[in-house]
């Protein structure tokens, strides 16, 4: 018998199988929009850099898909990690006809010893892997969002921290917001930024900036930094004040998601182990049962 469609039908199926593994648990995330997310003068990865090929091929598939019932694209969560809706499409397309073929190519080595399937039958598992690798990128681009978000979170903390400070040293608003956000160089601080520089250059209030990018990558807890500034004209202890206990709230509310999601590790576990102790005991029980029906 060849062996060639064996070996080709097990190395697609392999490669399948690792690009859905590698979709499916805790992406890491890519160098290259990190980077360029931490670089400075722009919030915009798309507004700095052409088009690559990936990108204008996503693009046409994209004007081409997006009018199918459950094809959506998350903008808000692509921009916030940096990546184009284009790409996102491209590899959600890749995957579906990876899905699609998979289960043809799997029939071939029965076809070639002899052995015939219902032609439905790799048409609808096809069809069925197709659909959850089609979905999978969604879940991938979710997982980091909701991670990036818990950053910015994390970050926001230490800058509302900052501007308390700045407030109470008779800082303006808008230098105190500025001097605070100089402070940070991770990502969530070159958001901020970025910004703020654009609401010095277009001459527009530092808190309208804010609700801005809180709009554009959906993150709730800046509309609330937002919230308080706007009344920072008035009264600058009260802002202080409230800036203070805003920062302790949210420190708590990160500190009870962390626990939470411990605990839910914690619980996950619980399965695997009471499975292990299941095993060992039969394995310890084997020999004993075999001897009681051997004799």
């Amino acid at each position: 018998m060849n062996l060639l469609p064996v070996v080709l039908t097990g190395g697609t199926v392999g490669a399948g199988l690792a690009l859905l593994v590698r979709e499916m648990l805790r992406p890491q995330p890519a160098l290259a929009p990190a980077l360029q997310r931490t670089a400075p003068g722009s919030l915009s990865v798309a507004a700095e850099q052409d088009l690559d090929r990936d990108e204008v091929w996503g693009r046409w598939l994209l004007a081409r898909l997006e009018r199918l019932p459950g094809v959506r694209v998350p903008v808000k969560n692509l921009a916030l990690l940096g990546q184009g809706p284009g790409q996102f499409m491209l590899k959600k397309t890749a995957l579906a006809a990876l899905g699609l073929l998979c289960p043809v190519l799997v029939t071939i080595p029965w076809i070639v010893a002899g052995i015939s399937l219902p032609f439905y039958v790799p048409a609808v598992v096809g069809l069925a892997v197709a659909g959850l690798l089609f979905i999978t990128p969604d879940l991938a681009v979710r997982d980091q969002a909701k991670r990036a978000r818990a950053e910015f979170a994390h970050a926001l903390v230490a800058y509302l921290d900052l501007v308390a400070l700045k407030r109470a040293a008779d800082a303006g608003p808008t230098e105190a917001l500025e001097k605070a956000a100089a402070v940070g160089q991770g990502w969530p601080f070159l958001y901020l930024q970025g910004a703020l520089r654009r609401a010095r250059l277009e001459k527009i209030p530092p808190y309208q900036a804010l609700g801005e990018l809180a709009a554009e990558y959906d993150l709730p807890v800046l509309d609330d930094v937002a919230d308080i500034m706007r009344g920072s004209a008035t009264d600058g202890a009260a802002v202080y004040k409230a800036l203070r206990a805003r920062t302790a709230a949210l420190s708590a509310e990160l500190l009870a998601d962390q626990a939470a999601e411990a605990n839910a590790a914690s619980e996950q576990m619980t399965a695997p182990g009471a499975l292990l102790a299941v095993l060992v005991m039969l394995l310890m029980a084997f020999p004993a049962v075999i001897r009681m029906l051997t004799v």
